[in-house]
């Protein structure tokens, strides 16, 4: 846990001992997921419906095996009759009587009637997401125990409740979700505060307290230091002209302690957490946080974990943000609804900037249901610095008569928008093409900020397309960056089905991480496209140009670390750089001490950690070109010569205990052995997007060596393989080749392996996760070994990295069998490995479909893209794209070559 958070839960006691005696908070339930206490419980339909039991409070329903599992889309999401009766007895000690007792839900999905010993506490509340209170003073027996039974629906009987929460692209639960606890409150005291403080150390607090002689207000640092104080009744006013602004890099708290007066005796006192910040909408420009304008590198994100759904404890909400965080984001949106106190508690203390959501998906709110849950909202949310916009609902579910009503319970009046439509100078319209440029969008006058944008379903999205969209965002002024969707894949347990993990199909697989958050390929694509130190390389040595992208931070309060890494037996080096003095937003050079010896080595790493010690990414270049490590890798000699014979067609060759047959007819390699026994290579190599015209083969020596080769002919085989075996048993193919078509997503040659044979791949490249065309950043260069997996992204078993798919820039490989092996290596550079062929996936538009050559092993110079759920690859921007290839002259000198190096000893 980090140092500012351990501040953090400090201040949060420090009031302890002048509050004890004045205000007490007494949980019922426990306080999240990780302490639920048991109430008596019943449900009525569904699993284990009908019968008085127990359940942890807070929790869903679901997932303690009662009710039925509902997806948002379901026919019967918002029209069940399934209800949950709820029974909890509490002492309420002689000494609170004169004093005023409220019973405080967190949350409660979605109807809750509430009895104190079989009397209403109030009307019934309508509305899942939404803290809310009944005064139960005048209903409690002091000094002895009390009966409070609460009866949940699950669906609401207000239809515009339902069309905003329950008809949603998201699983849709029942039960106290949130904790529940009395506030335990003296008859005079303060209520309702609320603060703008503001970046120029600018401090205002409005409180409720009739009745006082005055408020006084003391203001403290993170470490406790009184800043000053202020007095009035009940608006409060002054200026602290030291104070830090809070922003998501330097996010510096500060607490407020209000006592109330009457008489020169306090009584009552109330603290607050806040930060000093500014935000600002200016048309037509952009948004701007204590005078800087920001862009965000935002994600969607939903309360949720598959074991209790909701219902999170505080350690979860740290765990999310921290997450987030390390992806380099500086903005998280509400998705669909507010959040947990706690996460937005997170958000404060390790830097955020919120987006917080009234509910609302294409259905909303009615008006007076709406104003009610908006007010709750405001009352429970609007202090947290973290938080810069308000979104009234999503995708349609937007009630415009609230609007207006978010700047009357608002004191700091921050931007409104409505996800999905331009509205308020801000336009938010999800999964737009690249190149979209109608209206207000790419081509406009207003502020452009998606609210959703690449759409991240199962392996599509996120990652996969966003270095396109981030440098257009980042270059254009008019720019305020967007939110991924999303972060979590939505997996569930299923009690009705072995406690199996259900993400609804494809409608839950949208996240970034998987359900225990097992990070995809994506997570660290991300990571490094959005890191806000950027790093090139200039040529070779330690010589680097650093942009910084930071709002607020310069880069020499970070740290360089270099390591030079070599698989050839060099120890290794490793040291710091000083850190350069880069400004925001502008740019600078980075210059490493690497010893005189550098170029021996294979791989140069460069890690950039931020002032708070975390990892922003760690970058890694070769060194070595792959003709340099393939050279030093295989052997050519052998004591014997290399026999031939020629039969049916095939020519047959052995060479050092290695047995080779080749189809005189194509060029193919047909049987495989060694001493080991066959490996079943075949079939190959055949080209892909590319005529296998390999024609008019013919074999001789070349001093110890055996040339096998195709004859070229420009109109009939242009494209030519050459084969040369060594008396090592050492087989290099030379291939020169063109594309079939001009534009193409595909450049190589494919073999046939049977994949029940494979047991594992270790090879030197980029790794250990997958690439497409169009997400290629986040990996690291080293040596990897991957065990075979079967593993679909965002499916069970959520094993990662997958171990099908594209590998790029590939200098060998070692493909393990039972007993067996073989390896292949290259001299050609920024090759690709592809390994067999994930299961397929699509959708209703064909827009997500990852794209495959035949085959199952493949050695390629250009690989497919991937589409998202929303967008066509080719639509996520020019890495989405084919490539280009001349074709036209079918010269030998505009030819494709590749080289690889085939190693079938076994050794």
């Amino acid at each position: 846990m980090s140092n500012r958070l351990n501040i953090w839960f400090l201040l949060l006691l420090l009031p302890c001992v002048a509050l004890c005696q004045q205000k007490e908070k007494r949980y019922l339930s426990g306080t999240g997921s990780d302490d639920a206490v048991n109430w008596e419980f019943r449900c009525t339909d569904g699993m284990n419906a009908g019968k008085w039991t127990t359940i942890p409070v807070p929790s869903c329903w679901e997932l303690q095996g009662f009710g039925k599992y509902n997806y948002g889309f379901a026919k019967d999401s918002a029209r069940g009759k399934e209800k949950g009766l709820y029974r909890h007895r509490f002492a309420a000690p002689a000494a609170w009587k004169g004093k005023v007792i409220n019973i405080v839900f967190g949350g409660v999905m979605t109807d809750a009637e509430v009895k104190v010993n079989g009397k209403l506490a109030g009307a019934v509340h309508q509305g899942a997401f939404y803290a809310f209170r009944y005064d139960i003073s005048r209903l409690l027996r002091y000094g002895g125990d009390n009966l409070l039974e609460v009866t949940v629906a699950k669906h609401s009987a207000n239809e515009s409740v339902n069309a905003a929460e329950r008809r949603g692209d998201f699983w849709i639960f029942g039960g106290i979700f949130r904790p529940v606890w009395l506030e335990v409150l003296p008859a005079q005291h303060i209520s309702d505060v609320r603060i703008n403080a503001l970046a120029d150390g600018t401090f205002e607090a409005s409180l409720t307290a009739p009745g006082a002689d005055s408020i006084v207000a003391a203001v403290y640092d993170a470490v406790g230091t009184l800043q000053g104080r202020l007095s009035g009744q009940q608006h409060l006013k002054g200026n602290f002209p030291s104070a830090q602004p809070w922003n998501p890099e330097t996010p510096v708290l500060y607490k407020v302690v209000f006592d109330r007066y009457k008489n020169g005796k306090i009584q009552h006192t109330v603290y607050e957490r806040f930060g000093f910040r500014t935000v600002q909408l200016r048309q037509r420009d952009g948004i701007y946080v204590n005078g800087v304008k920001v862009k965000m590198k935002g994600v969607n994100r939903h309360s949720f974990r598959p074991e209790t759904g909701r219902t999170l404890s505080r350690l979860n909400s740290i765990e999310d943000v921290q997450l987030i965080k390390d992806m380099n984001m500086n903005a998280v949106r509400m998705s669909h609804y507010p959040p947990d106190d706690h996460f937005l508690d997170a958000c404060d203390s390790l830097g955020l900037f919120v987006m917080d959501e009234l509910a609302g998906w294409h259905g909303n709110y009615d008006s007076i249901t709406g104003a009610k849950l908006l007010q709750e909202l405001m009352a429970h949310d609007r202090n947290h610095p973290s938080i810069i916009f308000w979104a009234n609902g999503n995708e349609g579910g937007h009630n415009i008569a609230l609007d207006s009503l978010f700047g009357a319970f608002d004191p700091q009046q921050r931007p409104v928008v409505h996800p999905w439509e331009l509205y308020n100078g801000v336009e938010t319209q999800h999964y737009r093409e690249y190149q979209y440029g109608i209206g207000n969008y790419n081509q406009g006058n207003e502020i452009v900020m998606p609210t959703e944008f690449l759409h991240g379903q199962f392996d599509g999205g996120h990652g996969a397309g966003l270095q396109d969209y981030w440098e257009m965002m980042w270059r254009d002024p008019l720019s305020a960056g967007g939110f991924l969707w999303d972060f979590a894949d939505q997996a569930v347990v299923r009690k009705d089905k072995n406690d199996s993990l259900d993400t609804d199909k494809h409608r839950g697989a949208d996240g970034i991480v998987g359900p225990h958050h097992e990070k995809e390929g994506s997570y660290f694509a991300i990571k490094e496209i959005w890191s806000p130190v950027q790093v090139t390389r200039l040529g070779g040595g330690g010589s680097f140009t650093l942009e910084n992208r930071y709002h607020y931070t310069n880069l020499k309060a970070c740290k360089f670390r270099w390591s030079l890494k070599s698989f050839a037996g060099l120890a290794p080096a490793s040291g710091t750089a000083p850190a350069p003095d880069i400004k925001p937003l502008q740019n600078g050079s980075l210059q490493l001490d690497l010893p005189g010896n550098w170029y021996h080595y294979d791989v140069v790493s460069l890690q950039v950690i931020d002032h708070t010690d975390r990892e922003l990414f760690t970058h890694t270049w070769p060194i070595s070109r792959p003709a340099e490590v393939t050279q030093r890798m295989i052997t050519t000699a052998g004591a014997k010569s290399i026999e031939v014979k020629e039969a049916d067609s095939l020519l047959h060759v052995t060479a050092n205990n290695i047995r080779l047959s080749f189809h005189l007819g194509n060029g193919g390699l047909t049987n495989i052995s060694n001493e080991r026994g066959p490996i079943p290579l075949s079939n190959g190599p055949l080209l892909q997007d590319g005529e296998n015209h390999f024609s008019k083969l013919t074999y001789h020596r070349e001093d110890s060596t055996l040339v096998v080769e195709s004859t070229f002919d420009r109109a009939k085989a242009y494209n030519t393989i050459r084969w040369t075996i060594y008396p090592s048993g050492l087989l290099k193919m030379e291939l020169r080749y063109f594309p079939e078509a001009y534009f193409t997503f595909f450049s190589g040659i494919n073999f046939h392996f049977p994949e029940k044979m494979m047991r594992s791949v270790k090879y030197m490249g980029d790794g250990p996760y997958r690439v497409w065309k169009n997400r290629m950043k986040g990996q690291q260069f080293g040596v990897w070994e991957k065990t075979y997996n079967n593993t679909e992204t965002g499916e069970y078993p959520w094993v990662y990295p997958e171990f099908k798919g594209y590998h790029a820039h590939l200098y060998w490989a070692q493909f393990n069998m039972d007993g067996n092996h073989f390896r292949v290596f290259t001299d050609t550079e920024n090759l690709f490995l592809r390994l067999f062929t994930p299961a397929w996936k699509t959708d209703q538009w064909h827009n997500y479909e990852p794209l495959f050559p035949a085959g199952d092993i493949s050695f390629l110079q250009g690989i497919s893209s991937i589409g998202t759920k929303t967008q066509r690859n080719e639509t996520t921007g020019p890495m989405g794209q084919r490539y280009g290839f001349y074709d036209y002259e079918k010269e030998p000198a505009r030819a494709l070559k590749m080289i690889l190096y085939f190693d079938f000893s076994g050794k």
